[in-house]
């Protein structure tokens, strides 16, 4: 497997240009399911992830075509050959379980492996399935798998209140509801700007909804839609990962083509520790306003909260502040996993269930580390750019379905950073 060799050089200085969603694109794809019109997409991401997506579509008829080095997607689901989603490609990646809710509401028939992903927790479905139910979905699952059927070949307008929000869940069934007959509701839906970028494109394909991005989204539902091309929106994730870099290493880094509207939360939890988040023409360009960091205390929630998938970077910052700091997950268990290999590089962190303790030290030392999630491998190149000495960090496949050209991105910056290539 490929690891990534960092060493600690100091303050990084640059511009770093900030790809497409990962987690839009992923909810923007199957979008061509609905309908057979093209679909392009712009300003895609080039990660593995994306390349999962495409086989998966493919594997059902939709033909896919990546233009432009990556950065276009043109897609066309002129006949939906297959309606089965195979476990063999399912099992690489959670959002797979989003071509449910199309095919149903296209076809009326549907078979889906059950998801696999990131080991970061329980992360069950049963909210995805509900949605559906909701609108007169017959479900089976059995075998792994989802047996899906609309009784009469078409879909029904419900209303539906998530018991907790869902960002996956909310997708699934706003995309259901398009090709529904008659209006649906959905109460608690999730409010992410993923969620938004979806009602815009689905609009331009002739849906009509109303209320993205506030928790009560309506859909009245259309008898097709038809194509559309959609710009996919800035990734926040990596928006604030990269605002991280200058906060732990020193120097300035302006994020080309961000926001600060994408990270809200998260930029104001930078300006407590004493981090300068400031909004250009260009992006958003970030830097420490006097010396070492101060602790701050992180809660993870829902947008427009804290997000969960930016923790374990924020971990890493927090790792060498001054004074003590509490992070509480409370999105996913079991999401502390990289605190052990930071702990490995020096870091005082204690984990009690749902919440960490980190009391900052002056500096990270070097070492040989293991990546166990998208998010804690991106926590660790971090971490290493601001360590003494050398680090390691291996099993950075992960890394590779979230984030496009690291390497190449941090070194415009004077980053010390190469991947070495699996003997």
């Amino acid at each position: 497997m490929d690891s990534i060799v960092v060493k600690g050089n100091g303050a990084l200085s640059g511009a770093i240009p900030i790809a497409g969603a990962k987690n839009a694109c992923l909810t923007l794809m199957p979008a061509t399911l609905l309908s057979d019109e093209p679909l392009t997409l712009t300003n895609a991401p080039r990660l593995s992830d994306i390349a999962t997506m495409t086989q998966l579509l493919q594997s059902l008829g939709a033909e896919v075509a990546s233009l432009q080095d990556g950065l276009v997607l043109a897609m066309s689901s002129h006949t939906i050959t297959s309606h089965t989603a195979d476990y063999d490609i399912v099992r690489k990646m959670r959002a797979s379980i989003l071509v449910l809710g199309p095919m149903l509401a296209r076809d009326g028939h549907a078979i889906v492996s059950l998801p696999g992903g990131c080991a970061i927790g329980a992360r069950p479905v049963d909210l995805h399935l509900k949605a559906l139910e909701a609108m007169g979905a017959d479900l089976d699952l059995r075998d792994g798998y989802v047996h899906a059927k609309a009784p009469g070949g078409r879909l029904k307008g419900a209303v539906f209140e998530f018991p907790f929000v869902s960002v996956g869940a909310t997708e699934n069934a706003l995309m259901a509801a398009t090709l529904a007959k008659g209006t649906t509701v959905l109460k608690t839906a999730a409010r992410e700007p993923e969620i938004v970028d979806l009602a815009r494109c689905l609009r331009k394909m002739g849906a009509r909804i109303e209320g993205e991005g506030t928790s009560t989204i309506a859909i009245e539902g259309v008898d097709r839609l038809h194509g559309a091309t959609h710009q996919v929106v800035a990734d926040r994730i990596e928006l604030g990962t990269y605002m991280l870099v200058p906060a732990i290493c020193g120097g300035d880094i302006e994020c080309l083509g961000g926001t600060i509207d994408l990270v809200g939360a998260f930029a104001e939890r930078l300006d407590a520790a004493g981090v300068s988040v400031t909004q250009t023409n260009r992006g958003v360009k970030v830097s420490r306003k006097n010396g070492r960091v101060r602790a701050v205390d992180v809660t993870t929630a829902p947008y427009p909260g804290f997000p969960t998938d930016l923790q374990a970077q924020m971990m890493a910052l927090l790792c060498t502040a001054e004074g003590t700091s509490v992070l509480e997950e409370k999105i996913f268990e079991n999401r502390f996993m990289h605190a052990p290999e930071l702990i490995r590089m020096g870091a005082r962190i204690e984990v009690h269930g749902g919440h960490a303790t980190v009391t900052g030290v002056p500096k990270l030392k070097g070492a040989r580390v293991m990546a166990t999630d998208l998010r804690a491998s991106v926590s660790l190149i971090l971490a290493a750019l601001a360590a003494e000495g050398e680090t390691v960090v291996s099993r950075v496949y992960h890394l590779d379905r979230g984030y496009e050209r690291v390497e190449e991105k941090l070194r415009a910056c004077g980053a010390l950073i190469e991947r070495v290539k699996a003997a």
